[in-house]
């Protein structure tokens, strides 16, 4: 996008459509070369997330992959499509990717980070063939940057951030089918009844639509298509609006549809996003330029940046949209100078990033007003134009070769090194989502105040079981933000497992209160009063909790432990099944079940139940043990000695299975191997004590 390339015909050089060429002169547009210089994208790419594609599933990966019930049926295959509140967010072909990743090889995040990198690698590919047909200098060079850019690690290493880099590879093939269709980047026909292929047109709409099925950030396309226009031929026309109207309409249908989602669905509203017109402008003129500067100087990238303070007083805050808007204007005033290509750039870099930029409440801006993910797509005009700007200095230097001293290897020696450094810095950045602890450990070294990670480190350490260092951090976060509802609930959890039912009997009621329409917090509350033997209390808490969501597995499954322990198995069965049913990937639930249905002595049922955990889990010592004993309670000698021998096999001291034979035994009258079991067991039990 350089003032050498915004507008007349393509280079005379322009390869079939089957051959994408750079654009420039230093590298050739023969196929073989294609080819080579697409691999060294390809592998310099998959180099640098090599620690990304070696890692696990980190936030919000839970919703979108491993606990999404959606991805196991056809029926929530059909739900990700018809069915808004199926999915965390409507973006119904990512789901779809994930159903069909998760039928090939489940639950394995490296086929999942392989993917996002493959389709990362693909639209570099089809971003060189853009840059390459608006004859920007540097295309290939452009293209590769963008591949191996730090600030797009976000998108690639975040599986939940698939939806971003299926957004973009949908955007450059609408752009790229468009050009087929009404091909802007060259003078405009003399015979303006020149017929048009309205199939390239239909592909085009379709890519457009698939892209605002990927993430509806895509919806500013149509106006980018109208800048493009403007930069290549200086004017627009009626009829470039009038053939875009199309997606225009549905653009803006899809961008609406999201924004209701995120505030009515997702949650975005609240004290958080109250921020007055003006609020919103500073936060825009400041995200554009931290965004640039990150863009040109790719340091101290973290998942969670500070939240700004907006004071709409403060001179330097004011400053930033005065000279984003300065910039803007002065680019224009000198296009004649400058040519059309730097003023669209910016226009372009903007617009890709206005659905981002805090005029619309998204959730992240609960934390913060940045991240670099919402830069991916945003980031492609701003380093074509670089690029285009080095790659036609440099040309023009190369014209005067003996009296600059430049090699003429010196060009690709330059975007090479630049890749390699750009790539070092990826491969740094990319251990930081290898996994959840490293990645809230490494937000929390650069972000000390980020309540959102101090929240999310604690309740990983309370799964861990690691409750005192959990409590740490959740009591930090509360320092921070004393409203935020997650860190007292998980505080309360706290408390709870470390014992103390008191503080966590405060701390879920505060949740209450901080937040009325959470289940989880009554949640908690009614299975704390449980535990503190206020049963009438804990059923008119739990009650509240399903009132409130009636899909909150947790809840039916503590209001079934109460049943339970009341004695009352039958409602006990009835609300694990429910809670099973909601939550199908919880094994706890399940587990359970199968122990309610032996208590009320339904060993076929209680057979059932555990055989099909075993199923999932071949060594899971509980379902084999309790099959055992209810084989014993079916007179089932054989096979109940069967199943305990399996315990031990797994288990070599396991109390229980060790008792259980010798009983078997003693029934079989094998009393010699009934002793020694027996006698084993009693050497075995001070050691469990």
């Amino acid at each position: 996008m350089s003032a050498s390339s915004e507008s007349g015909p393509p280079p005379t050089n322009e390869p079939l459509d089957g051959e994408p060429a750079t654009g420039e002169h230093l590298f050739t547009s023969s196929v073989l070369t294609t080819w080579i210089l697409s691999a060294a994208l390809f592998a310099l790419t998959a180099n640098a997330y090599l620690p990304a594609i070696q890692g696990g599933f980190i936030w919000d990966d839970d919703d979108y992959v491993t606990e999404n019930p959606t991805l196991h049926s056809i029926e929530g295959l059909v739900a990700i499509w018809t069915d808004p509140s199926a999915t965390p967010q409507y973006y119904p072909i990512v789901h779809s990717s994930f159903w069909i990743e998760n039928h090939l090889w489940g639950m394995n995040p490296m086929g999942y980070h392989l993917v996002n990198v493959l389709i990362h690698c693909i639209s570099a590919l089809l971003l060189w063939r853009l840059l390459s047909r608006f004859s920007v200098p540097g295309a290939y060079v452009a293209a590769l940057l963008f591949a191996v850019h730090p600030m797009h690690v976000e998108s690639v290493a975040w599986v939940t951030e698939r939806k971003n880099v299926l957004s973009g590879m949908f955007t450059l093939l609408t752009i790229l089918c468009w050009l087929r269709y009404w091909d802007f980047s060259q003078p405009e026909p003399s015979d303006e009844s020149t017929p048009r292929n309205r199939r390239w047109y239909a592909l085009a709409l379709i890519c457009f639509i698939a892209a605002l099925l990927s993430k509806t950030v895509a919806s500013t396309l149509p106006a980018a298509l109208i800048v493009m226009i403007w930069w290549k031929r200086g004017t627009v026309r009626v009829k470039d609006f009038t053939a875009l109207l199309p997606f225009f309409v549905i653009g803006i249908g899809m961008g609406l549809l999201t924004v209701w989602l995120e505030k009515f669905q997702v949650g975005a509203s609240g004290i958080d996003w109250e921020l007055s017109p003006w609020q919103r402008v500073l936060i825009a003129g400041r995200a554009l330029w931290f965004y640039a500067g990150k863009l040109v100087w790719p340091t101290e990238l973290i998942f969670t940046y500070p939240r700004w303070e907006i004071d709409v007083t403060s001179w330097w805050q004011n400053a930033f949209p005065v000279a984003a808007v300065a910039v803007m204007v002065a680019l224009f005033l000198m296009r004649h100078r400058l040519g059309r290509g730097p003023i669209a750039a910016v226009c372009l870099y903007a617009g890709t990033l206005f659905p981002a930029l805090g005029f619309f409440d998204v959730y992240p801006m609960r934390f913060s007003f940045v991240a670099d993910h919402f830069a991916y797509m945003a980031s492609v005009p701003l380093i074509a134009l670089v690029v285009g700007a080095v790659a036609t200095w440099l040309q023009s230097k190369d014209e005067d070769d003996e009296e600059y001293g430049l090699g003429r290897h010196l060009p690709k020696l330059m975007a090479a090194g630049a890749a390699l450094l750009l790539a070092t810095v990826s491969f740094s950045q990319a251990t930081i989502y290898s996994g959840l602890e490293v990645l809230w450990r490494d937000t929390l070294e650069k972000n000390p105040n980020s309540f959102m990670a101090h929240n999310n480190l604690g309740a990983l350490l309370n799964r861990r079981g690691d409750y005192l260092e959990a409590e740490t951090h959740l009591r930090q976060s509360l320092e921070i933000k004393p409203d935020f509802a997650d860190s007292v609930i998980n505080l309360a959890q706290a408390r709870q497992n470390l014992g103390d039912l008191e503080e966590a009997l405060s701390l879920y009621t505060r949740a209450t209160e901080l937040n009325p329409g959470l289940a989880e917090a009554y949640n908690g509350l009614g299975a704390t009063q449980g535990m503190m033997g206020d049963f009438e209390a804990s059923e008119a808490t739990l009650n509240q909790a399903i009132e409130i969501d009636p899909n909150y597995a947790n809840s039916y499954g503590n209001l079934a432990t109460l049943r339970a322990a009341q004695g009352r198995n039958e409602e006990a069965i009835e609300l694990f099944q429910t809670a099973s049913q909601l939550d199908p990937e919880r094994m706890e639930h399940r587990t359970n079940l199968a122990r309610v249905l032996m208590s009320a002595q339904r060993w076929q049922d209680a057979m059932g139940a555990w055989q099909s955990i075993l199923d999932e889990s071949p060594d899971d010592v509980s379902a084999i043990l309790n099959l055992g004993v209810i084989a014993a309670n079916q007179q089932r000698t054989e096979d109940a000695i069967g199943y305990f021998e399996r315990v031990l096999e797994i288990v070599p001291n396991h109390l229980s299975a060790t008792y259980n034979l010798g009983a078997m035994h003693d029934a079989l009258g094998n009393t010699e191997k009934a002793e020694q079991y027996f006698r084993r067991a009693e050497r075995l039990q001070p050691q469990q004590q």
